[in-house]
């Protein structure tokens, strides 16, 4: 495996006085699945958003595909490599976050040619791709508010990878959507984990991080309290905290 396609190195963020994330280091080599799990306000979603600069790291540093940033930076320089890594990563939130007025295709194909500058025919070759890759493709032309969840959650995938990231982010995707919308969603996923693609997700579903990940990182009060393989951390949880957190997930609460 070689050198990690993410490294964070010593990071801090504060929100005023609240420490939310506490000197977090952590690498990810390049095609590996990362799930995230913890409690709600553990910091997962802060180092995710952090990941991509949604957030500004207190302190330490983010490196995404040799592009290095300093938290707590400022200046012209620190936005060029923002931006920089923004391309790199493709990012996926709760709520779908799509364009009411544009049709599917016209919010898959915005970003590459207003950010990247893409040719308009060549976006929408790649865009029609990708929809037909997540079974979206029959939607083109519908708007957001004639579709399901699950089917706009799929639509946002499928625009986040017509950037072509190296690394994709998924912040709780499927914790918006009606229990059986869930499955189409997490089955996108699979697909795209499949393909190779580097991938950090903050979940809930424990089924998934069991199924599809190559590692499994618990979070606790803004630390990483215990980063093992799916099958090494649901069998034998080191943490006392990890151990509550299965439990409670085996026992079907939330």
């Amino acid at each position: 495996m070689g050198s990690p396609i993410v490294q964070v190195s010593h990071l801090d963020k504060y929100f005023g006085r609240l420490h939310v994330l506490k000197d977090i280091s952590l690498e990810v080599p390049e095609r590996q699945v990362v799930c995230l799990i913890g409690r709600s306000g553990s910091g997962k979603s802060t180092l995710l958003r952090c990941l991509n600069f949604l957030e500004e790291p207190s302190q330490g540093s983010i490196e995404v595909d040799g592009i290095k940033v300093a938290g707590g930076e400022r200046g012209r320089e620190h936005r060029q490599l923002v931006h920089d890594i923004r391309l790199k990563t493709g990012m996926v939130f709760q709520e779908f976050n799509l364009f009411p007025h544009m049709t599917v295709l016209d919010n898959v194909i915005e970003a590459p040619v207003i950010v990247k500058g893409m040719d308009r025919k060549a976006a929408i070759e790649l865009a029609e791709q990708n929809l037909d890759s997540v079974g979206m493709l029959f939607k083109k032309d519908e708007y957001p508010m004639r579709l399901s969840g699950g089917q706009k959650q799929r639509v946002a995938i499928a625009r986040a990878l017509t950037m072509e990231p190296r690394v994709m982010l998924f912040d709780e995707p499927t914790s918006a959507l009606d229990p059986e919308l869930i499955g189409e969603v997490l089955n996108v996923m699979k697909k795209v984990a499949l393909e190779g693609m580097t991938m950090l997700v903050v979940t809930h579903e424990m089924g998934f991080a069991r199924e599809v990940a190559d590692r499994v990182i618990v979070m606790a009060e803004g630390e990483l309290i215990e980063d093992a393989t799916p099958e090494d951390l649901f069998k034998a949880p080191k943490d006392p905290r990890t151990k509550a957190l299965i439990d409670r997930y085996r026992s079907g609460e939330q």
